[in-house]
């Protein structure tokens, strides 16, 4: 799956409080991995999570190789906005 590193971090940053613990909780990861996944490079903590950067506008195209971590960020999203609705 391609994204922009511009959208990735955009949705990494509408995340309610708590989301990269859920999301780590639910999918039996390190929270280091997920936030490797969104941008950050902290790897002697997480783990390597499958994306590769292509130069490009909006900070580049990021092809993730595994998209399960962005699937439950979304759906995070999703509930946010139903309960705010």
């Amino acid at each position: 799956m391609n994204i922009t590193f511009s959208e990735l971090r955009r949705i990494k940053h509408e995340l309610p409080t708590g989301s990269i613990n859920k999301i780590a909780k639910d999918l039996n990861m390190e929270e280091q991995t997920v936030r490797n996944y969104f941008g950050a490079n902290k790897f002697n903590e997480g783990e390597y999570v499958g994306k590769h950067i292509q130069p490009g506008p909006h900070g580049g195209i990021v092809n993730l190789d595994d998209d399960t971590i962005l699937t439950a960020a979304k759906k995070i999203l999703r509930q946010v906005q139903f309960a705010n609705a």
